[in-house]
């Protein structure tokens, strides 16, 4: 069985050939993650353990796979009744108020935050639902208690994480309730609503209000106060950042390309100032450029600005989720302009970084499913349909 070989290789055999299929050097890998060429190759060889989590997942990011991939889990994707079943499980862990009868520390909670969002930067959709459930609960103990700053902190960002989530896994009513929450718990500080209408935007978007998200993150952004300076710390740069990229979308769903399009200027001055903390950098500026040129039906330029994007290492440095999702987005652009082969490679490269957005969002089965209904899908897109359960349309 396949699997099990894989589980028994140890885990820096696994990442030389995992590079090697990448057709990186060890120069080049390790360049990419921020180390030497002998710490590479001290760890492919065995000479030195891989063992904390913050590097795993560092590495799995550089390489385009879940960190499951790296440490021997198995990879299998759950069935759409799984995930219904685990989204339903969210759901009544949303709607019930009575409290847990133990509640972990703020510290615990950081630490499982942490989890969490690696989780969904890695686009393990199916870890996440297991403990979001027990984390909205353990995060809204520790903020109705006693009230620390830091626990109410923690709150915003968990209601954020599952409205995200929420939005991937096509429920996006639930998510728009689940980033109220967050808006609640923010208690008007700036900061705290400005992190809680990232997701809070992202739901908007999905049930097309694209004009109430632009205005939520546009009345954010004025809250948070004057435009982040070079002086400035890195987080607020990148939360501001990823707002005007989120306004800018939304922008670009109301057809106002002149908004847009200064939303991404601005964006992009702020990317220049991040580098590419935390998540934000002038490559996802640049991602949302092609999306939103893409929404404005400019569908050249919005090839073209992608495949830049893509070409680049910032686009490999970028979380797994975000790559793989904005492939799956970029598909139907590709369809419009008659040109099916690239929307298979698309999806095909999107499922290889990583598997839940294909097999497991319903944007990514559309996405598979517009593809086959387009004809002449090359062996690799027919061989993911079998995997995922879809079959050519007619």
């Amino acid at each position: 069985m396949t699997g099990g070989g894989r589980q028994e290789l140890p885990i820096g055999r696994r990442i030389a050939q995992l590079r090697v299929r990448r057709g990186m050097s060890q120069q080049v890998f390790a360049d990419r993650i921020g180390r030497s060429k002998s710490w590479v190759d001290k760890i492919e060889r065995g000479a030195r353990r891989l063992d904390r989590l913050s590097v795993i997942e560092t590495v799995a990011g550089a390489l385009g796979v879940a960190t499951g991939v790296l440490v021997g889990r198995d990879s299998r994707q759950p069935t759409v009744s799984e995930m219904t079943a685990a989204v339903e499980r969210v759901r009544e862990a949303l709607a019930r108020y009575d409290l847990p009868t133990s509640c972990a520390t703020t510290v615990d909670l950081d630490r499982q935050v942490g989890y969490a969002l690696a989780a969904y930067r890695h686009a393990q959709y199916p870890q996440l639902l297991r403990i979001l459930p027990d984390l909205l609960a353990d995060a809204r103990h520790a903020a109705t208690t006693d009230l620390p700053v830091s626990a109410v902190d923690v709150l915003v960002r968990v209601y954020r994480l599952a409205a995200q989530v929420l939005v991937k896994l096509g429920e996006p009513d639930l998510a728009w309730l689940t980033a109220d929450r967050a808006m609640t718990a923010a208690g008007g500080d700036p900061r705290r609503t400005a992190i809680a209408v990232v997701g809070l935007a992202q739901a908007l978007r999905a049930v097309r209000r694209g004009r109430l998200a632009l205005a939520v993150t546009r009345t954010a952004l004025h809250a948070l106060g004057p435009t982040p300076s070079p002086a400035s710390p890195p987080e607020d740069v990148a939360l501001a950042g990823v707002l005007l990229v989120e306004a800018a979308l939304a922008s670009a769903t109301c057809g106002d390309a002149t908004t847009a399009g200064t939303l991404t200027d601005q964006a992009a001055r702020l990317a220049r100032l991040s580098g590419h903390g935390a998540g934000f950098g002038p490559v996802a500026v640049d991602l949302a450029r092609a999306l939103t040129a893409a929404n404005l039906g400019d569908n050249g330029l919005a090839i073209a600005t992608h495949k830049l994007a893509v070409n680049t290492d910032a686009w490999h440095r970028l979380p797994a989720e975000h790559r793989a999702g904005h492939l799956i987005d970029i598909t139907r652009t590709h369809l419009a302009l008659g040109d099916p082969q690239a929307a298979g490679r698309a999806l095909v490269v999107a499922d290889r970084i990583a598997p839940a957005e294909t097999r497991v969002r319903p944007a990514g089965r559309a996405a598979l499913t517009a593809v086959l209904r387009a004809g002449n899908s090359p062996a690799d897109v027919t061989r993911l349909a079998t995997l995922v359960g879809l079959t050519r349309q007619p």
